[in-house]
């Protein structure tokens, strides 16, 4: 098979794109012919050793696929469409290739009507949306919740299940992007770049915040905490190198906290919990990419090169075998 796989971490250049012997599937695990990946900024970690994880070399790069089973196994049947967002961590080998071996507990049926391309371009961001909001945030129906970055990818996976959870969100977001936010059911919408922005937030919710989720990856915690209802909690989903101060105060006298989490530490049950609220959300037409590059997987290091120069936008890039 072809894959794009790197021989040693590095720069998006150690990338190479060329044959590979195809995988084979042992106990627990099932063969897949890969439809389509998408490209992560997680991925351009693991691929430059900022990320450190046992890499198998050489190692496919990839997090995410859709793709249909080849050959029956561990209850899938061939020709199933199917999806992944977890390998190319803790040993597993990488998506991008024209084949992988995925364990039947990370691998999850494609509903029925909705297209591997779109399908493969959310998957990454919704499990990180899901897990951040249900497994660390610990949302409840009727909460208030505060989406900083509310038009990304991650941040609009945000609001639709804190919407369709029985939330009362609040987004900020460019003033161009107050329409897109506001369509996937945000009660009210900020530009993130308005003066007294805290002071506006906390007029629209009197009663505080109770989950506090910031995607663009400077977290002013100070802020944070200050608009926290009592029992409220901050989620961190996007602080690799962020160094915020933490008013420990006042997070101290409204019994308030903080979580940390990243995606690729989620078991393979917390997973296949997101899944499960994914694949609904997926059949009910929700999750839905708003734009998308198509490209070869030959065309790999080109992408985190793209990436990491900060060309994307929220674009997001799906690799074609």
């Amino acid at each position: 098979m072809r894959a794009a796989y790197i021989e040693e971490p590095g720069p998006a250049d150690v990338i190479r794109w060329g044959e590979l012997p195809d995988p084979v599937p042992g106990p627990g695990e099932v063969l897949v012919d890969v439809l389509a990946v998408a490209v992560n900024p997680v991925d351009t970690l693991v691929r430059s050793g900022r990320f450190p994880t046992p890499l198998p070399f050489p190692f496919v790069v990839g997090r995410d696929l859709v793709g249909t089973v080849a050959s029956a196994g561990s209850g899938f049947a061939a020709g199933e469409t199917v999806w992944c967002n977890s390998l190319g961590h803790e040993g597993r080998q990488g998506a991008t290739a024209e084949r992988a071996v995925v364990p039947a507990d990370r691998l999850y049926r494609l509903p029925d009507g909705v297209g591997p391309e779109e399908a493969v371009a959310v998957l990454h961001p919704a499990a990180t949306a899901c897990l951040a909001l249900f497994r660390h945030g610990g949302l409840r129906p009727g909460e208030t919740v505060l989406v900083g970055g509310a038009a990304g990818n991650v941040g609009s996976a945000l609001v639709e299940f804190a919407v369709r959870a029985g939330a009362r969100v609040l987004g900020t977001a460019a003033p161009r992007d107050h329409d897109h936010v506001r369509s996937l059911g945000a009660a009210e919408v900020v530009d993130y770049r308005a003066e007294h922005l805290a002071e506006r937030l906390a007029a629209l919710a009197p009663d505080g915040i109770d989950v506090h989720v910031d995607t663009s990856g400077h977290n002013d915690l100070r802020t944070a905490v200050a608009l926290l209802a009592r029992r409220g909690r901050i989620v961190l989903l996007a602080a690799f190198a962020d160094e915020p101060v933490l008013p420990v105060g006042p997070l101290y006298v409204k019994e308030g906290s903080v979580r940390g989490f990243a995606l690729s530490h989620a078991t393979a049950g917390e997973l296949a919990e997101a899944a499960q609220r994914i694949n609904r959300l997926l059949a009910e037409g929700g999750l839905r990419p708003r734009a998308v590059e198509y490209a070869p997987m030959s065309a790999a290091a080109e992408a985190h090169h793209r990436m990491e120069r900060g060309e994307l936008h929220g674009r997001r890039i799906v690799l074609l075998p």
